[in-house]
């Protein structure tokens, strides 16, 4: 029979293993319970700072990659690749997600979207034809930086999904099913400027496609911008096993009141408290990943830092951290 250990006897040994790596008994005891993590270009293009401020100013465990050094993480060279990793090691970083535009293009024999840019986003400029190339290219960046998930989107925006609805389901399914034979997983991200736009969408879209490996990249401020409450209303139709990543970022009313405008978290209209409480009795464990937008601070770094005080604020109060 293993020895019996008296509640002293057992917190002593506690300590003892605390004290042992280095760590701080205290910050054992009140780890988040969600890996906290922001987008680094939502601090700084300069990899390394962005890097700096995750770790010791905001206290993060996870970053999530899409831009570093003024080019799309697609477009990074082996260099560049290399000297990623080296800095993530030197902050003690995980990547919790590869923010990749995977399907962020118009639907080919569709009208063209009117949400489809006239320009690239986030440097990211690629054609429906290359979408099996960048899934290639995004999974093996998923090894090189350790994580299994990797995001992607539901195309431009259509006036009328239906004619094309079941293609592009089916397209989704393909790459969720390649993506899984290297033990990725695709979470596609509800956009207000995509085919999936809200919690509504995104549960329509799980349930058309029983692959385990598409999960949701969840929004709530997406939803939100799109008219939707995304708590509670949004959340109670989502799958709660199928919400594999989140965004946090808020909005609020514009000045003319018909559509929304960005917010640092916390001063919006989304009930973060009572989303990471949900989140948290429903057994969601993986990244709440800050992606600010709002720039009312003047620069993205000053903007992101007050966004992140609200978060963890609202982490806090939701007893998640």
């Amino acid at each position: 029979m293993p020895p019996r250990f008296s509640r002293r006897r057992f917190v002593a040994a506690i300590g003892t293993a605390a004290a042992a790596s280095a760590v701080p008994f205290e910050a054992m005891v009140s780890r988040p319970k969600f890996k906290l993590s922001v987008i680094t270009d939502e601090i700084s293009q300069d990899f390394g700072h962005a890097l700096e401020v995750a770790s010791k100013d905001f206290g993060c465990s996870h970053v999530e990659l899409r831009e570093m050094w003024n080019k799309n993480l697609m477009h990074a060279d082996a260099n560049e690749l290399a000297e990623a990793r080296r800095l993530l090691e030197r902050y003690k970083l995980g990547v919790a997600c590869i923010a990749s535009p995977l399907f962020k293009v118009d639907w080919p024999g569709a009208p063209q979207s009117t949400f489809s840019p006239k320009r690239d986003l986030f440097r990211a400029d690629f054609t429906f034809k290359q979408q099996d190339e960048l899934l290639n290219r995004a999974t093996e960046l998923a090894k090189t930086f350790n994580t299994n998930r990797v995001r992607c989107f539901d195309f431009w925006r259509l006036d009328d999904q239906k004619p094309h609805r079941a293609a592009m389901d089916e397209k989704l399914k393909q790459a969720a099913i390649k993506a899984g034979k290297r033990n990725v997983i695709l979470v596609v991200e509800n956009e207000p400027s995509c085919n999936t736009a809200t919690s509504a969408e995104a549960a329509r879209l799980l349930d058309a496609i029983q692959v385990p490996s598409l999960m949701l990249n969840w929004d709530p401020g997406n939803a939100a911008s799109r008219g939707e409450t995304p708590y509670p209303d949004g959340y109670k139709l989502l799958p709660k096993d199928r919400i594999g990543h989140i965004h946090c970022k808020d909005v609020i009313r514009n000045a003319g009141g018909q559509g929304f405008e960005y917010a640092p978290v916390g001063k919006g209209v989304i009930d973060f408290v009572g989303i990471f409480k949900a989140l948290k009795k429903n057994g969601y464990r993986h990244a709440v990943s800050l992606e600010t937008h709002w720039r009312g601070a003047g620069s993205a770094e000053a903007s992101s830092r007050i966004s992140m005080a609200g978060l963890k604020d609202a982490l806090k109060r939701a007893g998640a951290l």
